[in-house]
């Protein structure tokens, strides 16, 4: 077996100060943590259920510490369970299933519980999840899944019916500053041996480096005290948290949800016409490490799809954009983004071209490929011609209103109305040179009923 069950269960006291401070000071009680109150609070569900020993299989998503491992040790201490960690990016599935068959059998041996921690769950592919399924179903284990991704999109439905999804937030900056005063306090687990005084503003600066991390915030801590311990100060100042700190760490996942989460707020503050949030975004999105031209392939989407031809310079400047960034570079193309950006926010908004193609491909895949119009059709050869091709066809530059009245759609669809411009920007021009088009073929069909009458 490639891990005992049977051996003595981990313990949380670590020795006094081994390992990070993160572990150290982990909390070892529901009273203990900060933050998640709709969770563990009072009238949080999983006090509850922890109370009537009554804790079913979890899935716990949140963004890195956020708290999802400490719980589910709190979890197995509360309920007399056997914890049992992996992670997903470390173990493969045929760890997991010894230790499921170990379970199983203290279950019947001993009637004790083993509470089964995967961190980073969404790493299983959803052949490997199935796994889990009858363990979890007979009672085996109590699982614990972990994921900082939207389990919805990453974890098998059979799986994830059998669970309750618990979400976690990322912990605000008060909560932060609390750890971390804690811990400076703490003469066990914490740094309070050192000696050294934080003040306020490096606390806050600490806590707003950390972006809603509690791993981040302590490890960025403890490395500041120790190195003022270590250059024999009592004190550590803002301006030393933030040299060691040297960049600000945005949490961000190219391949992640926080990815899409970040585009999407791009995306939509555009459309809202709002273009301090659409820089704020922009700017989010590039010093987190994105590709600044993912972005601007993103902006010229958006030029057609919710600007379309209100403005017509919007896809124009995104074009633009997007070239100037391929020929400058970082930082100097960026600001050619941040300008697209604002034109686009102030642009006139309009989902017709986007809303026109919907239909046109929707009335494609619904209908049979209906046959082209003989009068559209080309006649290139004698025999094309002999058998109807091109007839009825009027070249719209011989007559005097330049157009020849032709129905171009097929006959099934005559009269299909795809595009519908709103009346914002330069669409109210097209859609008075569309009035004017349609009531100018209707008349030259009309003209010509009447000649072909006897």
């Amino acid at each position: 077996m490639d891990r005992g069950l049977f051996d003595p269960p981990e313990t949380d006291t670590p020795s006094t100060h081994s390992g990070p401070l993160a572990d150290r000071i982990r909390p070892r009680q529901l009273d203990e943590i900060v933050g998640q109150d709709a969770v563990v609070g009072e009238a949080g569900f999983l006090r509850r259920a922890i109370t009537a020993d009554r804790v079913p299989s979890l899935l716990f998503w949140g963004p890195p510490g956020s708290g999802k491992t400490t719980i589910a040790r709190i979890i197995a201490r509360e309920t007399s369970s056997l914890f049992v960690p992996f992670s997903a990016v470390t173990s493969g599935i045929k760890d997991v299933k010894g230790v499921m068959a170990d379970a199983a059998r203290l279950r019947l041996a001993q009637g004790t519980r083993t509470l089964l921690f995967i961190d980073e769950i969404h790493r299983f592919n959803r052949a490997q999840q199935d796994a889990f399924l009858p363990y979890v179903e007979r009672g085996d284990i109590i699982l614990i899944g972990a994921t900082t991704e939207n389990p919805s999109f990453q974890v098998n439905a059979a799986l994830l019916s059998r669970c309750r999804v618990v979400v976690l937030e990322a912990l605000g900056v008060d909560e932060l500053e609390r750890l971390m005063r804690r811990a400076l306090t703490d003469s066990t687990r914490g740094l309070a041996r050192f000696e050294v005084a934080v003040d306020s503003d490096a606390l806050a600066a600490i806590a707003q480096l950390a972006s809603g991390d509690a791993r981040k915030a302590l490890n960025l801590l403890e490395l500041a005290v120790e190195d003022a311990a270590g250059q024999g100060k009592a004190s550590v100042a803002v301006g030393e948290v933030t040299a060691l700190a040297q960049r600000k760490v945005l949490l961000y996942d190219r391949s992640g949800e926080e990815h899409f989460n970040l585009i999407s707020a791009l995306h939509k503050s555009l459309r809202e016409s709002d273009p301090d949030a659409a820089l704020y975004w922009l700017a989010r999105m590039l010093a987190a490490g994105e590709d600044p031209l993912y972005v601007a392939r993103r902006m010229i989407r958006f030029a057609s799809e919710d600007i379309g031809l209100a403005d017509p310079q919007a896809l124009t400047q995104a074009l633009a954009a997007w070239d100037a960034y391929r020929k400058l570079g970082s930082p100097e193309g960026e600001l050619a983004l941040a300008q697209a950006v604002i034109y686009m926010a102030l642009a006139p908004k309009s989902n017709s071209v986007y809303s026109a193609y919907g239909a046109v491909r929707r009335t494609i895949e619904e209908r049979p490929a209906d046959p082209v119009p003989m009068a559209v059709r080309n006649a290139p050869t004698k025999l094309m011609k002999s058998v109807g091709y091109g007839r009825g066809h009027v070249y719209a530059h011989a007559t005097n209103d330049g157009m020849g009245g032709m129905e171009c759609l097929p006959e099934a669809l005559a009269g299909s109305r795809f595009y519908q411009p709103r009346d914002v920007g330069f669409e109210r021009e097209l859609a008075s040179r569309l009035d004017a088009f349609r009531e100018l073929r209707a008349r030259i069909r009309s003209e010509s009923v009447d000649k072909s009458s006897p």
